[in-house]
């Protein structure tokens, strides 16, 4: 019998746009962090699976969810995931919430609007920020931002592959009423190089997507944890810089992709703004606290 596992297509938390239980992460949050991503990524690599049909694929995500509720024991990825959470005494909802996104990305290949595009980002992208503020013990006012912050990662994803998808799956994520909008068809995400029409969208989209990081640009403030306010430094950072090259790029012809140089600098960046900010943040606090 064909396990999840079997289908796993050899990318790793690595070769991600974006750290994964980074070095930034303390070491006690790594192992749980690792056996979600691997449980994700399996999930992911089932619903992409070229060869795969669409019940197939449907059934196998159906076993992965048994295995994570604990309704059998043959799918490793999903075990290791449940008593990982069981260890710390967190609920499986997040992963669960995802296993919903990847039943969608194998039975809906359009979206109508932006909004029905936000409802995907719901459980494909809004899920993994709130199970790491769970993680770290954050309170859940702060899954507002977290919210903004992994719907615009999402969408730039969409714009950054939408040729691909397309290409590959059938897939198109860009909402149709803006792709009419803007006079742009299905058909032009075929093209090695996008016609003004289609050129305009993405632009669009990416101006739109720009907007959700703004929303989120205090969550690292937000949170408590020194460590995960770093990470999300980082990661917010990265998102800008790819939502400004969406702006100005076409993602059929040219890269949109940050090289392994510009990681590391804007990582450093980063890093040393979130620590400035903390440290502005903690000296207001101090200072508001002795004058009362």
């Amino acid at each position: 019998m064909t396990t999840a596992s079997d289908l796993r297509s050899g990318k790793t938390h690595r070769d991600e746009n974006f750290p994964v239980a980074s070095w930034i992460i303390h070491p006690r949050h790594r192992a749980l962090i690792l056996a979600f991503y691997n449980f994700v990524r399996i999930a992911d690599d089932i619903s992409d699976h070229a060869s795969l049909q669409p019940q197939e694929k449907l059934d196998l995500l159906d076993q992965l969810e048994d295995g994570l509720f604990g309704r059998r024991d043959d799918q490793p990825e999903a075990t290791t995931l449940r008593l990982a959470l069981t260890e710390r005494s967190m609920a499986p909802k997040h992963a669960q919430d995802l296993l919903g996104a990847f039943r969608l990305d194998i039975t809906k290949l359009r979206y109508e609007n932006w909004d029905e595009l936000i409802h995907y980002c719901s459980l494909s992208a809004m899920p993994v920020g709130r199970f790491m503020l769970d993680v770290h013990g954050e309170d859940r006012s702060t899954w507002v931002a977290s919210d903004a912050i992994c719907a615009a990662l999402q969408i730039n994803n969409h714009l950054q592959d939408c040729g691909k998808d397309y290409r590959s799956l059938k897939r198109v994520y860009l909402p149709r009423d803006t792709m009419e909008a803007c006079g742009a068809s299905v058909e032009q995400l075929a093209l090695d190089r996008a016609p003004a029409p289609l050129l305009a969208c993405i632009h669009k989209l990416a101006q739109r997507t720009e907007t959700l990081l703004r929303d989120g640009r205090h969550l690292g403030a937000e949170v408590r944890d020194l460590r995960l306010s770093l990470e999300i430094s980082v990661i917010q950072t990265y998102a800008e810089r790819i939502v400004r090259m969406l702006q100005q790029r076409d993602p059929l012809s040219e890269r949109v992709h940050l090289s392994k140089l510009q990681f590391a600098t804007y990582s450093l960046a980063a890093l040393l703004a979130g620590l400035l900010r903390r440290g502005s943040g903690r000296a207001a606090v101090s200072r508001t606290a002795s004058g009362a």
